[in-house]
């Protein structure tokens, strides 16, 4: 039974980040659509929601450096949306 779950879980997690990945490189081909030029900068302005500064760790042999930042726009949101439907729908 827990199977089942685990792979609805995970293919909900794929439709998630396959909508917000291709909503923002929508967002980016609409930023530079001369023809969508008055439109864009609305659909593309990013919303910081998460920065977390990056944190510097000192191994001695190498430095690693670890940060995240969450900044969607609104076109990737929409993407999201779209993929939450198809994903309810089959």
């Amino acid at each position: 039974m827990r199977g089942g779950r685990t792979k609805g879980f995970l293919i909900w997690l794929l439709f998630f980040l396959a909508g917000a990945i291709i909503g923002g490189l929508l967002g980016e081909v609409i930023a530079g659509s001369p023809a969508l030029a008055g439109l864009a900068p609305y659909l593309t302005k990013k919303y910081v929601i998460f920065d977390m500064a990056p944190a510097n760790i000192n191994l001695f042999i190498a430095q690693v450096k670890f940060g995240l930042t969450l900044q969607p726009n609104l076109i990737s949101v929409l993407g999201v949306v779209i993929a939450m439907f198809l994903f309810r729908r089959y």
